[in-house]
């Protein structure tokens, strides 16, 4: 099978080391233009968004191409946090209390009860997720999202406006899978064990096959798949964070995509198939044979927890000897800034483990990590002389 990669980088993946062209998603139009004078000779038999930035995008060309595809309209939809809460709402699905406001909106505005969560309309990664808990918290919170936003590039309606939702307490899950004519498929869920109850909410730990038991799984499982109708989602991959809460799983993030980062190794490692395959062979319509009774397999993202400069990481070496480890890779290297969320968009680095157990292989990556230290240094700001 050939790949053609459409590359929205500055150091892009072509034509060094694939085939494939590059193209500038900011401008949807040439972008597009470009991506069908490429594709409209060739023999395609499906178009797949490997992140946020392509899907919508993808789905034209897809629909150009007369293939399987999401509407234009649904992949919005994943994209922008208050535009699915209102098609959720609509399809009578498992809601909090929500409430669009502009960034200038007083703490005496809001409807709803705290604790409240304060989140951008369309950045992703928890960046700007915010849980406020008194009028205090929320005046703070509202200045450092209006600088994320600023620096973010954010322009318009999402510029302007957040997403207020009532604060959901409950264990989270990820659930990854995809959706043929309409119809949700699962692959596997993943756990978080360690509790998100904020003011900031950085993933950090993921691990499969999930804890919960049968009755817990119909339900949420359920739950995802009337999201997706409610949202329109045809074909696809699919991404979805929710909430178990005491009124039954509560959707809170649906990307029209596989799951993000390097996390996509843990299918490999707990269904013995890669990722790719999976989901190219949902792509073309086919259901693979899942067997959701495999080894357990786990992620630690690695949070960045202080800012400044990254100087060095000590403790690597006995980090990878730790039993059921099967690897540790870091991605911020040094001299490089560490910034933690709410501003920051991105991991230090992964932990990756495989044991027979699920408890074994959370100790796994717990262990490794303890035996981790990122030495920093100040980031020194310069200040402008006055003469």
């Amino acid at each position: 099978m050939r790949i053609l990669v459409i590359s929205n980088s500055a150091y892009s993946l072509v034509p060094e080391i694939a085939h494939g062209i590059t193209v500038d998603f900011s401008q949807p139009e040439q972008a597009f233009n470009a991506i069908i004078e490429t594709v409209k000779t060739l023999p395609i038999e499906c178009v797949l968004a490997t992140d946020d930035s392509g899907v919508e995008i993808c789905s034209r060309v897809a629909g150009y191409l007369g293939l399987p595809q999401n509407s234009a309209q649904a992949a919005l939809l994943t994209q922008r946090k208050d535009l699915g809460r209102e098609a959720l709402s609509r399809a009578n699905c498992n809601t909090p209390a929500y409430q669009v406001i502009s960034i200038e909106t007083s703490p005496a505005m809001l409807t709803i009860d705290y604790p409240v969560v304060l989140k951008p309309l369309a950045l992703s990664a928890s960046r700007g997720v915010i849980r406020v808990d008194d009028e205090a918290a929320y005046s703070s919170a509202m200045h450092r999202i209006d600088a994320i936003l600023e620096s973010s590039g954010q322009l318009g309606f999402t510029r302007e406006h957040l997403l207020a939702e009532a604060y959901i307490d409950g264990p989270e899950y990820a659930v990854e899978g995809f959706v043929v004519n309409g119809k949700f498929n699962l692959l596997t869920i993943f756990d978080k064990p360690e509790p998100l109850t904020g003011p900031y909410f950085e993933e950090t730990y993921y691990l499969t096959p999930s804890r919960l038991n049968t009755r817990q799984k119909d339900a949420l499982i359920d739950e995802i798949a009337n999201c997706c109708s409610a949202y329109g989602l045809q074909h696809g991959p699919l991404h979805a964070e929710a909430r178990l809460s005491s009124s039954g799983p509560i959707l809170l993030e649906l990307a029209a995509r596989t799951i993000g980062g390097q996390c996509g190794q843990l299918i490999e490692f707990s269904l013995q198939q890669k990722l790719e395959e999976l989901v190219i062979q949902g792509m073309c319509g086919l259901i693979p044979d899942i067997d959701q009774e495999g080894d357990s397999a786990g992620v630690l993202m690695i949070p960045i927890t202080n800012a400044g400069i990254l100087k060095r990481v000590e403790g690597l070496t006995d980090a990878l000897q730790t039993e059921f480890v099967r690897d540790i890779e870091i991605h911020i290297r040094p001299g490089y800034e560490l910034i933690p969320l709410p501003e920051g968009a991105s991991y230090l680095g992964f932990i990756f483990a495989q044991a027979p157990g699920f408890d074994q292989t959370y100790s796994a990556l717990k262990s490794a990590y303890s035996k981790l230290n990122f030495v920093t240094t100040p980031k020194w700001e310069l200040e402008k002389l006055t003469l």
